[in-house]
């Protein structure tokens, strides 16, 4: 299913991000999208277990290493003035986000280290590979679309064409997560 969009009236005009996040900031499967508040359909299970995969793979490694904070389930992302997007999954270093530094609460903005976006077949690949970009220009450093399709994983970064990674493929990432590696077939089991 697509995303809802609400479209904007002379009763309810574009939005801004700061308008957005009073407005919606605990809420789930929507975001701002150049003003117009849009909701997102909702997920299904296979969607819900690949974004447990790279969440486990991805923020054990964190973790174990003691390099930041991951966070999932549309974590919000203010990309634009008037954009704020909600990713799967977020890795935020300490050397962004000092660990005695309280959670922030709303949105993060850049810089972000990392994005990870899992794509569901109902899910347009053009469409996620835009909200990439967007992350991109907003000063994230990498951005991943995981796509059940094809299972593979797309790697975005700044002034760079899409490194694609097969099943068979080990993806690693060292510029944000250096000595991090995964078998991308693992991702989707």
């Amino acid at each position: 299913m697509p995303a809802v969009v609400v479209m904007p009236s002379a009763e309810s005009p574009l939005m801004t991000a700061d308008e957005f996040l009073r407005l919606y900031v605990d809420e789930d499967r929507m975001e701002l999208i150049d003003g117009v508040v849009t909701h997102l359909p909702g997920t299904g299970f296979q969607k819900g277990l690949i974004c447990a995969n790279v969440a486990a793979d991805i923020g054990n490694f964190v973790y174990d290493n003691r390099l930041g904070r991951v966070a999932i389930n549309d974590t919000f992302i203010r990309t634009k003035p008037d954009a704020v997007r909600g990713a799967d999954l977020v890795f935020v270093s300490y050397a962004v986000l000092p660990a005695e530094v309280p959670t922030p609460k709303g949105a993060l903005a850049p810089p972000v280290e990392l994005v990870a976006e899992v794509r569901a077949s109902t899910e347009c690949l053009v469409t996620l590979m835009t909200k990439a970009t967007e992350y991109i220009a907003a000063g994230v450093q990498v951005v991943l679309i995981v796509d059940i399709e094809s299972r593979a994983v797309a790697v975005f970064r700044a002034n760079q064409l899409p490194q694609r990674f097969e099943p068979s493929d080990t993806l690693t990432l060292p510029d944000v997560l250096p000595g991090f590696s995964v078998q991308v077939a693992k991702l989707f089991e």
